[in-house]
């Protein structure tokens, strides 16, 4: 026999095992093991999750002491839309922002004190978090009547739980 036919049929026969093997391998087991064996390591997952969770972390916010020195916020006619309303709220409630952490977590990143250090800069303009919790803030003082510590309370609450 030709030695080119022979390495053919050699390299066919190994592919036809190769492919056997790979269905062979990936056909369940019997329904029971397949169950077991997922929701065994689903349950251990979370046990885990749970034993090693840690509590989410609040972003930096200033005391009501530190809301005497706060810098102002840029003029809310820079901007558009729901930014401009949101530079709007910067000036009308600034004291409350600053008690308040920023979710964006641009106090690792930028060295941001509160909320109200995002409306000082550009920051803001930029940032659908920050825009998002100072209207929601504004909502939560006037509409509700919430105190600032009220208002950082929910602002905690509500932001935690995405993370």
């Amino acid at each position: 026999m030709n030695r080119k036919v022979s390495t053919l049929i050699i390299v066919l026969g190994l592919a036809l095992i190769v492919g056997l093997l790979a269905v062979t391998m990936s056909k369940p087991k019997g329904a029971g093991e397949n169950v077991v064996a997922v929701n065994s390591t689903a349950q251990e997952a979370a046990s885990h999750e749970v034993h090693t969770r840690q509590p989410a972390r609040i972003p930096a916010y200033q005391s009501v002491a530190e809301t005497t020195k706060l810098g102002p916020t840029l003029a809310p006619e820079q901007f558009i839309g729901k930014t401009r309303e949101a530079y709007k709220v910067a000036r009308q409630i600034p004291a409350t922002l600053a008690q308040l952490p920023c979710y964006c977590e641009c106090d690792r990143g930028y060295g941001h004190k509160s909320l109200h250090s995002c409306f000082e800069d550009e920051h803001a303009s930029h940032c659908v978090v920050c825009v998002d919790e100072a209207l929601l803030a504004y909502q939560l003082q006037t509409r509700d009547k919430m105190t600032p510590e009220q208002v950082r309370q929910q602002i905690i609450e509500t932001y935690s739980r995405s993370n």
